[in-house]
Order: structure tokens, then C-alpha cells, then sequence
């Protein structure tokens, strides 16, 4: 009989005495003998009489190494608890209680230990050392008060295999029917009233140690530890783990996991990623993952690499599939790529679980081995229940690869119009892999540019801005001086001081400057003057004379306290300028959104003194979409349309505004196709090249420009001004024209201009056309019917 003693090497203080006894055995043994018919009979008659000489096994002993001693003859007569028949199948032993010594093994269990190698320690994985007085006090209450008060976690041992190169788990059963637990004397009875302290108290030893004192009661007999192989629970429960860890080796963890789950260690993991577009696979990988399918991380194509039935089964219905004979495979689909990858790595056997995250993201967990059959149909059953798991973890990852993508693009490109953040999101997956792989060079974020796009560009400016604004700035400080003036007047009336007639006539150059025109200075100038000269005067007239401090008062509380000038037109002006660009950008970012669903393209808008706004169309701005130039053409319908109904906003809002505001409309065409590019410095796009810069340059100018040979700006009230330079564009537009007049979006007036030449540019025309400003709701067109326009002009 082999005898394990406690790997444990201080022997904790208990409430128990601890002494090994045989009674109960003997006790059975004795029963049997009272059957003559029991087919045990002459075998319990027997050892009855042999072990009279061993009293000290029914008494007892507290000596452990008596355990060595009569080693023979405790297992000899524990036999009658190890049958024969069960010796290979129950993992069973005899153990004592919170002294973990074991002996008297099952040949199964035995052979377990001896498979596990000579320096292996037979000890509990999740026991805690620190609650073993606790546990003791939890065992008398349960096997001598029957009450059960259990805190206990399951116990489990984790036991190598020297041969397989894999570690098993037990879970831990006690049977508790050879022993007994007796108070000794002196101990005093647990009460009901001592349990409900208890159950509040479980850290506290205090406690426990005064209910259950030391050494209060007596364990005699022994125990039967029986386990059971819990190695594929514990794999799937391991599995899941790493699956869901958010370290860097949780993808190293999973192989082992698999290797128990599996029960062997020949069996491989690896995972693929896949963007699905129009059948071709973009290789997604990030820096813990392995595959086997695409060991080189290139882009490959679904219809050469994969045969049918994994294009079928695995991508299109997302089911899992074996391979057990790759052998076989390969002869049955004339030997493909996927057949020479994996054979040029000796594999000979897959498994294959598909995991779709969404239209686009599609995962492949692949399974192998080098062994023919050994991964198969059957086994792959074993994988159902770390599916789900592994669909989670890949979206946890999916989610955070997403974070980290976005964080590049927010600190490099700032927001980005939906349209084209696909290529933001390429760059800045290009970007990050070169970070976490590359170590030869420092990554660097390549251009975004977008070729052979068609620009519209359209801006409905508020007229004569500036010098509105002007006049608000100026009106309100001729009146700050006209009020400071009325009371250095009154002051000189009452005081007859030289120096009011000095201030009088410097406010009053001051006036006749400003009335003459403001200058950019003058506000900045003015607000010296006063805080200078004006108001330490003011501050004397305030202690000096009571009216005056009235006046004073009154002239202060009219000043803002941040311009530290008056601000009352001004600010009518502004609020109605904010007023009126609120409603149109609400107005064109609620219209752009039903642009988008035309067509895709790439649009931003700015507010000023008014409204403008970019907007670029073209192949190389879409993914998963074909361009053609009936998409251009809508959205020039679109565009004119839209600028009719701005108009007809800014129209009827102008008599609701505290400062009238009238504004006039103008859009660029442009129909040959250039390149734009995402300026790093400005985080905004610009045209790109030489030659496209005179587009810019145009729509930085054309607002000021004059007809040809007259000092009429281009740009008009009530009218729509569409420039051109090509006349091909103008026989367009006016088929647009010609559609929004029969609706009554515009009047019938057109007129053909051509403009004065700007600096560096020639050749420019215009159409003019009037605004219909009465044209009522319900004959509004609607985005169907500009859709049904257009495909029968088509």
C-alpha cells in the first residue's frame, strides 16, 4: 500500500483532534458475519479473527506513521472497500481530513500518480490554507450537528501526465460513512443562536475559535476521496477564460486548453479574419493570431483558393466542416491552394468553425493536425459549447481593433464624412499593423487622395455682409460717444472745468471719424480713449455729484462687460445672421442626407456670412459601388433645386429677423474630373496638382466678380447664378432650369452673362435666372419625382 503524506508543511491548528481508526470497517465486517448466507461471510469471519491481534487499528492512533508500520494490513483489510471488478475504473483512495495524507489507492488512481512522475506533488489546486480552521468547524457542524453551513469551493487536483504531455483535472467528492466526530469533554453543545453569529461572521476567527475552541472534538476513523475527471469541463471552462482575457497571450493560452480538450497535444490552433467583399477575402490579423489557412497574411480570393463546398458550407451557411484526409481532399478538389498550403505544412487533418460578425467581418477558427482522422466530424461535436464564446471575444476584439483605428483617425484626420471613411479606416489599419509588426521603420501615415472626382461647389452668401456689419459696429459706438459726450457736457455746465472742453472735442473728432467710415483700428482705438481718458473722469464724477452718478449708471449698464462697448445693433445683426445660418444648415444637412441615397459622395459645408458648400462625386470615393454619370447628373438637379428652396427660406425669414438680411445664391460647375486631397495640416480635403488649383482659385473669387464691361456684381438678390465655362455645361443646366420653371421653382427669366476677367482666369459665363419666392408647399418636388425626371430625360 502506497502511503502519501501531506505535502502541506505546517500542520495547522484545529478544532479537531485527529486519530485514525478502523472501527467502522470492523463494525462492518462484524455485521456481515451475523448473515451466514452473506456471500461475504467466511472472508469478514476471517479478518475478524486475524485482526484481534491489531487492536490499535479499531482503537485508533494520532501517530501517523503507524500508517507505515501496518501499512499491509490496512490494505489488506481496506480491500473489502476496493473491489476488484472497480479497481480500473474508480479513481478512489482513503484520505484523513485537513491532514491530506493519503493511502490505500485504487489501481486506476495509482496509476494516474505514477503517470504523473516522481516530482509531482499531490496537492488540492484551489485549496486555501488560511479558512482550514473555518472548514474544520463547518465539517463538525455538518457530520455531527447536521447542519449544513458550506462555504466550500469544489476542491480540484491538477495531475500531469509525464507520457501525453497533458494535465488532467479531478473534482474532489469525500464519503464521510468511516469516521465519526465526537465533542471531547468539557466542550459546550452549538447552539441555534451560535450558528446565526457565525453565518455574520465568517472572517472572523475570533469567532469561529470561540464556538469551536481548539482541540474540542475528536475525528476517529478515516475517509474515501473520490474523483472524478472533470478535464473536458475544465478545458471548455479554460477555453472561455482566455477567450475572453484582454492580455496579449490569451491566443498562446487557448492551444494548451484545446490540447486537453482534445486530449492530446498534437492538435494546433489558429484563427483567420476575413473582410468579404464581392467574393474577395482582405486577409483582417492582428498580433497574437496565427492561421494556418493564410500563414503568409495575403489577400486572396475565394473562388481559386477555397473549392465549393467550403465556399457553400463555411462562408455562405456558416456551418462548421471536417477534413479528416486532407490526402483525399486534395484529390477530390484537383489539389488547390488550400490543399498545398496546408500540405506544405504537414497537416493532414482540419476542422473549420465559421463565425460571422457582420456582412462584411467574417472569422474562421481552424483547428489541425498532422495526423490523418484525428480531427474529424465526430470529435469536432466537442466544439459547440466555445462558439458562442469565441464569437463574443472576436467581437470584443473587433470592438476594440475599431477603438484603436478611430483613435488614429481622431488624431490624425479629426471627423470624417461617412462617404469616405472606409479609406481613413484602410490608412489607419495600414498604419497600426506597420506599428505592432514592423520593426525595420518608423509607420507613416500615407496621403488620402481621391482622383478623377467631379466637384460641385454652391454658397448662398448673405448680401452686402460687411458692410452691414459695419454699419451695426459703428452705429452702436457713435452712440456709446454720444451718450459719454451728454454727460462731460453736464459736467462742464456744473464745473466749468478747461479739461471738458479738451475731452468734448476729441469725442467729437472721434463722431466725425467714425460717420465718415469705419476703419478696422477705430473700435480698438476708440476703447483706448475711453478707458484712458473718459472713464477716469467718470469715476471722479461719481463721488463728486449724485445726477451725474445716475447718468453714469445708466451709461455703464449699457456697455458689455466683454466688448466694453455698447452692443445692441451689432448683436441684433449677428443673432439674425446665426439666425438665418442655423436654418439653412439644418435645412441642407437634412436634404443631404436624402442626397446620399442617390448616390454615395463626399460633401462638406461651412457657415459664414451665410451658407457654402462643397460636394465631390466619383469611383474613387466609393467602396462596393459602381460610378456612373447619371449619378452626377442628379445631383446638379438636386443642387438647384435645393438652392431654389434656401432661397425661399432665407426669403420668408427675412421679415422675422431683428436685422432684415437678404442673400443671393451662386453655384460653380466644373465638369472636368480632378483629384482631391486630405490636407494633414487644415484636416480638411483640398484639390490636389497645379492645374486643379485654379478651381480654388475660382471659387475663393467668383463671388466678387462683374459682368463683362459693367460694375454689376455677378451675384444678385432673388437670383441664381450658375457659372460655367464650358458651354456644353450651360445646354445642361438649362434643361434643369427649363424642369424647375414647369414645377414654379424659378421664373422665366434667363439671363446669359459672361464675366469680367479675374486675376489669372478668363472665359468665365453665367446663367442668371429669377427665383420664384410665391411658389406654394404642395407644389414642391419631391425626391422621386426629381429620380423619375431624370430617367426619362435619360
Amino acid at each position: 500500500m502506497r502511503v502519501i503524506p501531506s505535502n502541506y508543511k505546517n500542520r495547522a491548528e484545529l478544532p479537531l483532534k485527529l486519530k485514525i481508526s478502523f472501527e467502522a470497517v470492523f463494525e462492518y465486517l462484524k455485521k456481515i458475519t451475523e448473515d451466514k448466507n452473506h456471500y461475504l461471510y467466511h472472508t469478514a469471519s476471517n479478518l475478524l479473527n486475524e485482526y484481534q491481534q491489531y487492536p490499535v487499528l479499531k482503537e485508533g492512533f494520532e501517530d501517523f506513521s503507524l500508517l507505515i508500520k501496518y501499512r499491509k494490513e490496512i490494505n489488506k483489510l481496506l480491500n473489502i472497500l476496493f473491489p476488484e471488478p472497480l479497481q480500473s475504473n474508480e479513481i478512489k483512495a482513503a484520505s484523513i481530513p485537513f491532514e491530506f495524507t493519503a493511502f490505500k489507492f485504487s489501481k486506476r488512481f495509482q496509476q494516474i500518480l505514477d503517470d504523473a512522475g516522481d516530482d509531482y506533488e499531490f496537492k488540492l489546486r484551489n485549496f486555501d490554507e488560511a479558512n482550514i480552521y473555518i472548514l474544520a468547524c463547518t465539517f463538525i457542524l455538518a457530520y455531527h450537528y447536521k447542519i449544513k453551513i458550506d462555504f466550500r469551493r469544489p476542491f480540484f487536483f491538477d495531475i500531469p501526465n509525464k507520457k501525453t504531455g497533458l494535465i488532467k483535472h479531478y473534482r474532489t467528492l469525500y464519503n464521510g460513512d468511516f469516521f465519526k466526530i465526537t465533542p471531547l469533554e468539557g466542550t459546550k453543545p452549538i447552539t441555534d443562536e451560535d450558528v446565526k453569529v457565525l453565518i455574520d461572521n465568517f472572517n472572523n476567527i475570533d469567532v469561529w475559535k470561540e464556538k469551536f475552541p481548539p482541540n474540542s472534538y475528536e475525528f476517529k476513523g478515516f475517509g474515501i476521496m473520490n474523483l472524478f475527471d472533470v478535464t473536458p469541463d475544465e478545458s471548455i471552462s479554460k477555453l472561455k477564460e482566455n477567450l475572453l482575457k484582454k492580455n496579449h497571450q490569451s491566443f498562446d493560452f487557448l492551444e494548451s486548453s484545446i490540447s486537453a480538450l482534445f486530449g492530446t497535444t498534437n492538435i494546433k490552433f489558429g484563427f483567420s479574419s476575413y473582410n468579404l467583399n464581392h467574393k474577395r477575402a482582405n486577409i483582417k490579423y492582428h498580433k497574437e493570431q496565427k492561421s494556418f489557412i493564410i500563414p503568409e497574411k495575403k489577400a486572396l480570393t475565394l473562388d481559386n483558393f477555397f473549392c465549393e463546398s467550403i465556399k457553400s458550407t463555411v462562408f455562405e451557411n456558416g456551418e462548421l466542416l471536417a477534413i479528416s484526409d486532407l490526402e483525399k481532399y486534395g484529390k477530390e478538389n484537383n489539389y488547390n491552394k488550400l490543399y498545398k498550403t496546408l500540405k506544405k505544412q504537414g497537416i493532414q487533418s482540419i476542422i473549420l468553425v465559421p463565425l460571422k460578425l457582420s456582412n462584411e467581418m467574417f472569422g474562421i477558427m481552424e483547428f489541425v493536425s498532422k495526423n490523418k482522422y484525428q480531427l474529424n466530424s465526430v470529435n469536432a461535436y466537442k466544439l459547440k459549447d466555445i462558439i458562442p464564446v469565441f464569437k463574443i471575444a472576436l467581437q470584443r476584439y473587433t470592438e476594440e481593433f475599431q477603438n484603436k483605428l478611430e483613435s488614429i483617425i481622431q488624431k490624425n484626420y479629426t471627423s470624417i464624412h461617412p462617404t469616405v471613411e472606409w479609406r481613413f479606416y484602410e490608412e489607419a489599419e495600414k498604419y497600426y499593423y506597420e506599428s505592432e509588426f514592423n520593426n525595420t521603420h518608423t509607420p507613416k501615415l500615407e496621403d488620402i487622395i481621391f482622383e478623377n472626382v467631379i466637384p460641385l461647389y454652391g454658397q448662398c452668401d448673405i448680401k452686402g455682409s460687411s458692410v452691414a456689419r459695419n454699419n451695426a459696429i459703428r452705429d452702436d459706438l457713435m452712440k456709446q460717444l454720444n451718450l459719454a459726450s451728454e454727460i462731460i457736457l453736464k459736467a462742464k455746465k456744473r464745473y466749468k472745468l478747461p479739461i471738458y472742453n479738451d475731452l468734448i472735442f476729441r469725442i467729437d473728432k472721434c463722431l466725425s471719424n467714425i460717420s465718415s467710415g469705419l476703419k478696422s483700428s477705430d473700435e480698438t482705438s476708440l476703447i483706448d480713449f475711453l478707458q484712458k481718458d473718459i472713464y477716469p473722469v467718470f469715476s471722479h464724477l461719481k463721488s463728486l455729484d449724485a445726477e451725474l452718478n445716475n447718468d453714469i449708471e445708466n451709461y455703464l449698464q449699457l456697455i458689455d462687460d466683454k466688448l466694453h462697448v455698447i452692443y445692441d445693433k451689432r448683436k441684433k445683426y449677428e443673432e439674425s445672421v446665426n439666425t438665418l445660418n442655423e436654418e439653412l444648415a439644418k435645412f441642407i444637412d437634412t436634404k443631404q442626407i436624402e442626397a446620399q441615397t442617390m448616390f454615395p459622395h463626399y460633401f462638406e459645408r461651412y457657415k459664414t456670412d451665410g451658407i457654402d458648400y462643397n460636394i465631390y462625386i466619383g469611383q474613387s470615393l466609393v467602396k462596393n459601388y459602381s460610378y456612373n454619370n447619371i449619378y452626377l447628373q442628379n445631383l446638379r438637379l438636386w443642387q438647384l433645386q435645393m438652392m431654389c428652396e434656401m432661397e425661399n427660406i432665407a426669403y420668408h425669414l427675412k421679415n422675422k429677423l431683428t436685422h432684415p438680411l437678404e442673400v443671393a445664391s451662386l453655384i460653380l460647375v466644373h465638369s472636368t474630373p480632378l483629384s482631391i486631397k486630405f490636407r494633414m495640416d487644415e484636416k480638411r480635403f483640398d484639390v490636389d496638382g497645379a492645374y486643379n488649383i485654379r478651381y480654388e482659385i475660382i471659387k475663393k473669387r467668383i463671388d466678387k466678380a462683374l459682368l463683362k464691361n459693367s460694375k454689376e456684381r455677378l451675384t444678385q438678390p432673388g437670383k441664381i447664378t450658375i457659372v460655367y465655362s464650358q458651354d456644353k455645361d450651360a445646354e445642361e443646366y438649362l434643361k434643369y432650369i427649363k424642369y424647375l420653371q414647369s414645377n414654379n421653382y424659378l421664373l422665366d427669366t434667363v439671363e446669359k452673362v459672361k464675366l469680367e476677367d479675374l486675376q489669372g482666369i478668363s472665359g468665365l459665363k453665367a446663367l442668371r435666372v429669377d427665383i420664384n419666392y410665391s411658389s406654394k408647399a404642395e407644389e414642391k418636388i419631391t425626391f422621386d419625382d426629381l429620380m423619375k425626371f431624370m430617367e426619362l430625360d435619360i
